[in-house]
C-alpha cells in the first residue's frame, strides 16, 4: 500500500443491507415494527419476572438477564442501521465504529454464555433436583451472571483496544450494516497478523465453552429423562427445556450454517444474514417462545396486564 493512502481515517461508511435507493424506505419500514416488538417484548418479560414473586426462581432470573441482553444487543446495531436507512446516509465516526463492535461482541458473548447458564440450571433441576436449591442458589446466579460479565467484557476491550492501534485506509467502505471484527480487518493497511490470532483464540473459547456447557448438560438431562419409567414423567421433564432449546436450535443453527460454509463470493452477503438472524430475528421470537410455551410467564403476564388495566381505570 502506497504512503500517501494510508492516512488517518475519522469516519467509515456503511454499505448496508443494500446500495439500492428504492430498497431503502422498504427496509426502514420492516426493521423499525421489528425493533419495537424487541423492545416492548423483552420489557413484558422483564417486568413480569421482576413483579410475580412465583418467578423469582433462577430460570427466570436468567431469563431476565437474556432480555435485557437482546434489548441491549439489538440496540447496538439496528438504531444506527435505521437512521442510515431514513436518511440515506452511510457515515460512521471512527470513535463510534469502534464502539459499536465493542458492543455487538459484548453482548453477542453475553447471548451464548447465558444460554449455557440456563442449560446447567436445567441440568441441575432434572438430574439433581433434590441439591438444585442449595447449589442454584442466588448468590451462585449472581456469581455466574456477574463472572460472564466480566468475561465477555474482557474479550471486547481486548479486540477493541487492537483494532484501534491499526492504520485504515483512505475511502473505507465497510460492505456490512454495522461495525464488524473480520471486514475491518480487511480494510486495515497494517499488520493484522496479531489481531487475527487473538480472534481466533477468543473466538474458540468463547465460543466452544458455552457450547460445550449446552451440550454436555443435554446429554445428561437426556440420560436421566431416559431412565425415568413413565411417558407423563418423562414428557414433564422435557417440557420444562423446550423453550430454551428451541432457542439453542435457532442460536447456534444460524451460526453452524453460515460459518461452517467454505468461503465464497457471497460471505459477506451470509455475514449480514447471520447478524441479523443473531441480533435481530431471534431477540424479537425469544418473547413469544418463552410466553407462549410457558404456563407461569403467561399466568404472570396476565397478571401483568391486569394491574396495568386496574391502574388506569
Amino acid at each position: 500500500m502506497e504512503p500517501e493512502n494510508q492516512t488517518a481515517v475519522s469516519e467509515f461508511l456503511l454499505l448496508g443491507l443494500s446500495e439500492k435507493p428504492e430498497h431503502q424506505i422498504f427496509l426502514f419500514g420492516l426493521f423499525l415494527p421489528m425493533y419495537l416488538v424487541i423492545i416492548f417484548g423483552n420489557l413484558l418479560i422483564i417486568l413480569a419476572i421482576i413483579t410475580d414473586s412465583h418467578l423469582h426462581t433462577p430460570m427466570y432470573f436468567f431469563l431476565c438477564n437474556l432480555s435485557l441482553t437482546d434489548i441491549f444487543f439489538s440496540s447496538t446495531t439496528v438504531p444506527k442501521m435505521l437512521v442510515n436507512l431514513w436518511t440515506q446516509s452511510k457515515v460512521i465516526p471512527f470513535a463510534g465504529c469502534l464502539a459499536q463492535m465493542y458492543a455487538f461482541h459484548l453482548f453477542g458473548t453475553m447471548d451464548s454464555f447465558l444460554l449455557a447458564m440456563m442449560a446447567i440450571d436445567r441440568f441441575m433441576a432434572i438430574v439433581h433436583p433434590l441439591h438444585y436449591l442449595a447449589i442454584m442458589s442466588p448468590r451462585v446466579c449472581g456469581l455466574l451472571v456477574v463472572g460472564s460479565w466480566l468475561i465477555t467484557n474482557l474479550q471486547s476491550i481486548v479486540h477493541t483496544s487492537l483494532m484501534a492501534q491499526l492504520t485504515f485506509c483512505t475511502g473505507s467502505e465497510i460492505p456490512h450494516f454495522f461495525c464488524d471484527l473480520m471486514p475491518l480487518l480487511k480494510l486495515s493497511c497494517s499488520d493484522t497478523h496479531t489481531s487475527e490470532l487473538v480472534i481466533f483464540a477468543f473466538g474458540i473459547i468463547m465460543g466452544i465453552s458455552p457450547l460445550t456447557c449446552i451440550l454436555l448438560s443435554y446429554i445428561s438431562i437426556f440420560w436421566a429423562v431416559f431412565k425415568i419409567p413413565s411417558a407423563q414423567g418423562k414428557w414433564k421433564a422435557f417440557s420444562t427445556c423446550g423453550s430454551h432449546l428451541t432457542v439453542v436450535t435457532l442460536f447456534y443453527g444460524t451460526i453452524f450454517a453460515v460459518y461452517l460454509q467454505p468461503a465464497s463470493p457471497t460471505s459477506s452477503q451470509k455475514d449480514k444474514a447471520a447478524a441479523l438472524m443473531c441480533g435481530v430475528v431471534i431477540p424479537m421470537f425469544n418473547p413469544f417462545i418463552y410466553s407462549l410455551r410457558n404456563k407461569n410467564m403467561k399466568t404472570a403476564l396476565r397478571k401483568l396486564f391486569s394491574k396495568a388495566a386496574t391502574s388506569q381505570s
